[in-house]
Order: C-alpha cells, then structure tokens, then sequence
C-alpha cells in the first residue's frame, strides 16, 4: 500500500511537472555525429548565419553560437526573418529587432515592410521609416499607401500623386513612380516620362511621349517622331540608339519596319538582325527567334547571331544547348538539324523535345518514346509522357504509374512508382502505395518504402519521417539516428545538427524493503 501511494505522488510530480513546462530535450550533433551538448527548449530556429532563436515557457531568446540564451525578444511568436530583420508578433501588433538583439521597432504596427538598409511600417494608415544608418524612426504621415520598392526606395501614394519621401526631393509629386528590374524609376510628370536615379535626381528628362522599361538597365521611349533606345545611367540616361522609322515592342520582341516593312530584329541596345525579306519573326524563348524569310527559308537566331541558318523545308526550330535542334517540316512531321539547317535525324515523328545529355523525347502515334543524336531510338513510343533528366536517364509514365528509363536497363520500364523524385548521381526517390523510400542509380532499394516522407538534407543525409516521428540515415541507407524523434534541424552555418528528443516522463518505483515487509507481517 504504501508503494502505491509513491507511485501516485510520483506520477502526480511528473503531470505537475509537464504541465508547468513545456520545455524539451535537444541534443546536439557535430558532423561526425558525436554528441557535444543537450539543451532545453521548446522549440528552436535556425534562421541565418549568425540567427538562432530559441522559444522557452519565459519568451524567445536569440541564442550565442553555442546555443545559449543571449537576449531576449519580446513577442509571442518569429513572424517573419529577411537578413538582417527579425519581425516579431506580440499581443498589440509587430515588431522588429536587428540581428544582433537591438529592438528598432515596438511590438504595435499593423504591417513592416523591410530592406536591407531600412523598415516600413504601418499602424492604420500612418506609415513609419525606420533608417538603419540613423538609427531613428520617423512618421511619414498618413498616406493611401506606401512601399519598398526593388532597390530600396520609399514610394509613397496620396491624393493620386506619387512622391519619394526619402530622396533629396520628397516633396516633389509624380503622375506615376514605377518600379521595375533595373536601377531606375520610370516617372511621369506633367509633360512626360522620364528617369530617376537611385538618389531620386532626374537622370532623363520627363519629356518623352512614352517609356517602358525592357531588360536591365534599358527602355524603349517614343518622343515627337523618333524612336529611342535609352539606357539609364547615374548621372545622365544615354540614348543608344534612335530612329525615325516604327519600332515596335510586344511581348519581349523588338522589330523595326523601314517603309513599312520588317527590316531589323532588336535587341535593348540596338539592331540585332538587320535582314531584308524578312516577313515574320516568332520569339520562342528568351533570346531565341524564328525568323521567316519570303523565299519560306526559316532560321533560328540567338542573342549572338545565327545558331541555325535560314534554310528550307522549315516551318519550326526549338532552342538546344546541344547544337543539334528539333525542328518540324512544313507538313508538320518533326526530326532535327544542324546549325546550317541540314537534317541529321529525318523528319518523321510527330513531336520531338530538346536534347538534354545526348537524349530527346519525342511523339509518334499518340505515344512518347526516346531517341538519341544519331537518331536511334532508344525508347519505342509507348508512354503517355517522358520527362528528359539532366543526369541523361527519363521518367516515363504510363497506366501502371512512372517507370525510371536509363542506359542501364536499356530505358525500359523495370519497376513502377507512383512518383519518382530524381536526385543527384542517379539516386530518386519514390513513393509506392504512399509510402517512400530511397533507391540507388541501379534502382537497389537503399530504404524500403516504408515512410510517409523522405528528405535530402545537407547533401549527405536523409530524413524519414513515419507516424508523426523523424529519423536520419546517411547517404547508403545506414541507420543513424532511429525514427523516434520529432524534429531534426540542419545547422549548416555551424555543421551542426539538432535533434529533438521525444519527451517521455520517467516514472521511477521505488523497491520494496523485504525487511521491512516482513516486520509488518
């Protein structure tokens, strides 16, 4: 009797215990995985080289390289980290410290918008700027709307007028500020368009009649009766090139027609292809072209000139990193040429992709097959789809689900997944009724499929996760750490690993005294 009643206090103290507090076990791994340290914590945030954050029953603490409490953060959760702000959630709103544990902005704002350099916030419609390099926080006043934009400047909106509230000219109101890739806002003033710098000073005067923005640091402008090439400069935008006759600019394709008639390809800073003949050129990738010519001659231009000549019997060209490019004929059937247009596989299929690592699909038959450079082909056109890797082997799919194709098993289908995620030097990994598992560039099974997910981590580790637990492997399907965790945490900055222990009360009875037991007989 009295032995019961010790296991009942005991048990007593331990939920009296889980209840006061949630903390649990971590242990720490080096990369050799030898134990270095155990800590305790709730959870644990590994957000950048220098950024650990650890949540405990007393609040968050930003963590020392060795993981110890250093300081501590007001708030109730991390909402959000982009180097080097962490912006926290409290109780009456956000707020935002640096890195290093210094508080810039209180837990009261409704939104914070962040570059590197600089804080936006919002409470209602009042916006606030804090500025590292002053170390202040200052009221821009209530605006209908304010933000970063992608080089860092302040655009705010107010009354339909736009203003940068940062620059050396913050009062000064636009028709329009617009954003864009380069180092430069297109701007509208009352007489045109025109260019700011970074600083807000007028690198191109807002005279022009149109602006748009291309690539880079260049713009297509159209003033009185001239078409303009402009490229933004710091100091002064420079025109690179301008003409008289139309150019016309949609969907990333710059043509110009001399008399009415198509007579250059352009690239952001100038003539491209300068051709006469030409009667349609067709963008079919970043920098690649089909250019149609009147004696129905095609070619494929690059950024660098000519990667097919324009040949006959062409009516389509894809881009290759191969030099050898699928093309269809004018009856539609698909083979593929060489950069002077010759055929080196005869056009008799239906469809045919890119050569990735000396193999392309292609269709026939309502089918898909595989075929090499040589035109041999490898892979009769059976699947309802293949995918070309970039490590030379496919996936193929058909009714009985996704099948590796390789030279190994002479791309035939040797076993079926219901999905196949490629990996690095031929290893995938694959899911069969559901579950996961990990097999070599031979398919040899390296972990059954026995877990509701596996991960790559850190290059030479797994992850596999099974019933709400997480266990680690190494890269040959050894064992490292048993499926009995609920958390691991890559620390790369450090090499270091974290592992969250599995919290389970210890109940401890203590033995009866036989000498005891006996007296009281």
């Amino acid at each position: 009797m009295e032995n019961l009643k010790k296991l009942y206090i005991l048990i007593f103290f331990a939920l009296f215990l889980i209840a006061k507090s949630n903390a649990q076990t971590w242990e720490v791994y080096n990369s050799e995985m030898s134990l270095v340290s155990r800590l305790m914590y709730n959870e644990i945030l590994v957000l950048g080289e220098a950024v650990r954050i650890a949540e405990t029953d007393e609040g968050l603490f930003l963590l020392s390289n060795d993981y110890q409490p250093a300081v501590q953060i007001e708030g109730q959760e991390v909402y959000q980290y982009l180097s080097p702000w962490i912006l926290v959630k409290g109780e009456s709103g956000l707020g935002a410290y640096h890195e290093y544990g210094q508080k810039v902005l209180d837990l009261k704002y409704d939104q914070i918008e962040v570059f590197f350099n600089l804080l936006l916030a919002k409470k209602g419609q009042e916006y606030f700027v804090y500025e590292r390099g002053k170390g202040t926080t200052r009221s821009l006043g209530v605006l209908d709307h304010a933000w970063i934009s992608s080089r860092g400047q302040v655009i705010a909106e107010d009354n339909e007028k736009y203003y940068l509230p940062l620059s050396i000219n913050p009062t000064k109101d636009y028709e329009l500020l617009e954003d864009n890739d380069s180092d430069y806002l297109l701007i509208k003033d009352v007489e045109g368009y025109g260019l700011l710098n970074m600083e807000g000073r007028v690198v191109l005067d807002a005279v022009l009649d149109s602006l748009q923005h291309t690539r880079g640091n260049f713009f297509f402008g159209f003033n009185e009766n001239q078409y303009l090439l402009v490229e933004g400069d710091p100091i002064q935008a420079n025109v690179r090139y301008n003409s008289f006759h139309r150019i016309s600019f949609e969907n990333d394709l710059m043509l110009e027609y001399i008399h009415g008639k198509l007579r250059r390809v352009m690239k952001e800073d100038g003539i491209l292809l300068d051709a006469v003949g030409m009667t349609e050129v067709n963008r079919i990738g970043p920098d690649l072209y089909n250019v149609k010519f009147r004696d129905n001659k095609l070619g494929l231009l690059g950024r660098d000139g000519w990667l097919v000549g324009p040949s006959d019997s062409l009516s389509f060209i894809r881009g290759s990193d191969e030099k050898l490019y699928p093309a269809s004929n004018e009856l539609g059937k698909w083979g593929a040429v060489d950069s002077n247009g010759q055929w080196i596989i005869s056009p008799s299929l239906d469809e045919m992709g890119s050569f990735i690592n000396g193999i392309a699909a292609f269709r026939k038959g309502g089918f898909w097959g595989i075929i090499d450079r040589s035109g041999k082909i490898l892979s009769d056109a059976n699947w309802d789809r293949v995918s070309i890797q970039s490590n030379g082997r496919a996936i193929g799919e058909n009714s009985s689900g996704k099948f590796i194709l390789s030279a190994e098993n002479e791309y035939k289908g040797v076993e079926s997944f219901e999905n196949i995620i490629p990996l690095d030097e031929g290893e995938f990994i694959a899911i069969r009724d559901g579950k996961a598992g990990f097999y070599s560039s031979n398919q040899d099974p390296k972990l059954e499929n026995l877990f509701d997910s596996i991960l790559v981590q850190d290059g030479r580790w797994l992850t596999a996760e099974s019933d709400g637990k997480i266990g680690l492997f190494d890269r040959t399907g050894k064992n490292v750490l048993p499926v009995d965790y609920e958390n691991i945490i890559f620390d790369q900055f450090k090499n270091t690993i974290l592992v969250k222990c599995t919290y389970r009360p210890i109940i401890v009875v203590e033995p009866e005294d036989s000498k005891k037991r006996k007296k009281g007989r």
